[in-house]
């Protein structure tokens, strides 16, 4: 017995799959950088540039999980993940968490500073440009090929 399967499901499964180990990578690369920046930056450069890195980091888990979803709704999304924790600093919770665990710091802050919010937006747009150039030149090389 033969199955069908449209062509376009076909490519479907491995672009999905070199879309994740694109975002794997992504992911370490991100990480990788953030710890890096901690390394040699102090003061504002650390700071704000670590701001930026943790929605790139949320916009590449968002792919990770979401091989499907577009540039620009990744992006919404780490925004508003980044904003929501940014703001539930307000409330003191994820202060109190932090005083009892380092992952709880790392992930959640402990206060709200409103620039922080412009450097989350920053973190988005380059996630969104970079898997958009990503793209382009992905259905490049398929063209030429």
């Amino acid at each position: 017995m033969t199955i069908y399967v449209p062509a376009s499901r076909d490519r479907a499964g491995p672009r999905r799959a070199r879309t994740r180990l694109a975002a794997a990578a992504a992911v370490v690369v991100t990480v990788g950088a953030g710890l890096g920046l901690r390394a040699v930056a102090a003061g504002s450069l650390a700071k704000y540039g670590g701001d930026a890195l943790y929605t790139v980091l949320i916009f590449a888990l968002i792919v990770l999980a979401l091989p499907r979803v577009t540039a620009l709704r990744a992006a919404a999304g780490a925004l508003a993940v980044s904003w929501t924790v940014e703001f539930l600093q307000l409330s003191g919770v994820p202060a109190e968490l932090s005083r009892h665990s380092t992952v709880a710091r790392l992930v959640l802050g402990s206060t709200f500073n409103p620039p922080d919010l412009f450097w989350y937006a920053v973190g988005a747009a380059v996630g969104w440009l970079a898997h958009t150039a990503v793209s382009l030149c992905s259905a490049r090389s398929s063209l030429s090929a």
